[in-house]
């Protein structure tokens, strides 16, 4: 019962984003779980400050990423690598894919979802850039961790 619940919950979360759960290109997760992580932009001094600069995910697992900007500019998150090659299972919000720059740029005080597969395990960074102010982004790590049991 409790397997069928988790499985109907992620069909839903995952709506719109057809197969995602189950990439062929990436394979099956390492778990079934779907965990939030917020990750909070606000700036100070004119430059882009995320929160939390250490993110612990569990690795080759389907995450789901809400994205809280209180910065007064567009802000753009990249990854090396996580918004890449069937990473990125859904996006909704105020949030603009930035081919180039392979990430996600966030609207002037925007909020929006990201649901990805992350990547395998190991430290990895991530940085939030503002438009206006590409010369000194934000530069936060990734920890990615085998998922427990």
């Amino acid at each position: 019962m409790r397997n069928t619940l988790i499985a109907a919950a992620m069909a839903t979360l995952l709506a719109g984003s057809a197969g995602a759960a189950d990439n062929p290109q990436l394979g099956k997760p390492s778990s079934d779980a779907l965990p939030p992580v917020e990750l909070t932009i606000t700036l100070r001094d004119g430059k882009p400050v995320c929160a939390p600069a250490e993110i612990r995910l569990p690795a080759n697992t389907n995450v789901m990423l809400q994205v809280v900007s209180q910065a007064n500019v567009p802000v753009t998150i990249t990854a090396e690598g996580q918004f890449e090659q069937g990473h990125l299972l859904h996006a909704d919000g105020d949030l603009v894919h930035v081919m180039s720059e392979k990430g996600y740029t966030v609207k002037a005080n925007g909020r929006g979802t990201l649901k990805l597969r992350t990547l395998d395990a190991g430290e990895h960074s991530y940085g939030c850039t503002a438009n206006n102010k590409r010369d000194a982004p934000f530069v936060g790590k990734m920890v990615l961790s085998p998922p427990a049991g």
